[in-house]
């Protein structure tokens, strides 16, 4: 048998024995999803990385309002994950907690009553810069914010054993009962980072769990690594903000390999995607990585995208020959539809052990 013979052959079993749901080809085309935006500071601008300045905030919320867009209320986020969303919706989130986001944009989503989830890591709280649990407990009584899981430390906790992780989370979930009376069911993993290990901590204390890795949440998405599109200085001007709310979900059946926690060896990894059969336009997909700390086009003309079988296509990341050199590795794919830009985004984590 030759070797492509021998990764098809392959591929089929995994795919077939996977846990997709097949149901979710029915929906795809209707579907316009929940788009996730990750905000942290306010008005503080020497963080520009986790910053947006208030008048932009504001002008983006007027634009999400004057679009018809719905925002998600969190406490019915499960039932919200298992429906087809006919009109744009969008979830607020903001992690970490700082006192700028207290100060600057809660009194604005107050007084215009959108909700939200706040991610809250357990160690910080009362330090210099972040809320403290008395302005914590006022937004869990609001019936606007819902608060969420967002780690004790705040480290790269996806770097340590499974012991130490396990550790981290039972200590926030501590503090969370002792202060808040329960534990958030929505969690937060810092830095967007998780492994395989690490979302199998996180599955037995929490409903679902967001990343940081960019794409529309749909029916296909895996509830424990939910997408999030940032929205900071860099990424937050108007142009691109329209563009993002505008996104629709890119469906897909499944993804290869499911670890994306990387050691040294296997950087880069090659993704393998199966899309569902009713999927159409899939040959105008293009993919970019950011392998070298550069983007790469990865597309069907460069042949760095090609089919291995049906509905099965190969984004060959190991053919650039460039690692993911930074600690994160990024591969977002998007597809000019019929019915406008599908779009999905993949995280690499790059092992520092």
């Amino acid at each position: 048998m030759t070797k492509k013979f021998i990764l098809t052959f392959l591929l089929f079993f995994i795919f077939l024995n996977s846990n997709s749901h097949a149901e979710n080809s029915r929906y795809f085309e209707f579907d316009k999803g929940i788009i996730t935006l990750m905000y942290h500071r306010f008005d503080e601008p020497k963080y520009p990385s986790t910053n947006i300045q208030m008048d932009i905030f504001k002008k983006q919320i007027e634009i999400i309002e004057s679009l018809g867009l719905v925002f998600i209320d969190p406490k019915n986020l499960n039932n919200e994950l298992n429906k087809v969303h006919k009109t744009r919706s969008i979830l607020l989130t903001i992690d970490d907690g700082y006192s700028s986001f207290y100060k600057n944009a809660w009194p604005y989503l107050k007084n215009k009553k959108i909700p939200f989830i706040l991610f809250i890591s357990t160690r910080e709280i009362g330090k210099y810069g972040y809320m403290n649990w008395d302005q914590i407990k006022e937004i869990q009584n609001s019936n606007i914010g819902v608060i969420g899981n967002h780690s004790h430390s705040h480290d790269y906790l996806v770097d340590l054993d499974n012991e130490k992780i396990n550790q981290d989370i039972e200590q926030s979930i501590k503090i969370f009962k002792n202060k808040l009376g329960f534990n958030p069911i929505y969690f937060s993993y810092p830095f967007g980072e998780y492994s395989l290990h690490f979302i199998e901590i996180i599955k037995k204390n929490f409903d679902l769990a967001f990343g940081q890795h960019s794409g529309v949440i749909d029916l296909s998405k895996n509830k424990f690594q939910l997408p999030r599109f940032p929205i900071n200085e860099k990424y937050g001007d108007l142009e691109r903000f329209k563009f993002v709310i505008n996104l629709l979900p890119f469906y897909y059946k499944n993804i290869l390999p499911k670890e994306r926690y990387l050691t040294d060896e296997k950087n880069p990894s090659d993704l393998f995607v199966e899309f569902f059969p009713e999927q159409k336009n899939i040959k105008r997909m293009t993919c970019y990585s950011n392998q070298g700390n550069k983007w790469h086009p990865l597309s069907f003309d460069n042949n760095l995208i090609t089919k291995e079988g049906p509905e099965i296509y190969h984004i060959r990341l190991a053919l650039l020959l460039e690692k993911f050199t930074t600690e994160r590795g990024r591969v977002n794919c998007s597809l000019n539809d019929t019915e406008g830009w599908r779009w999905f985004g993949i995280q690499f984590v790059i092992s520092n052990n």
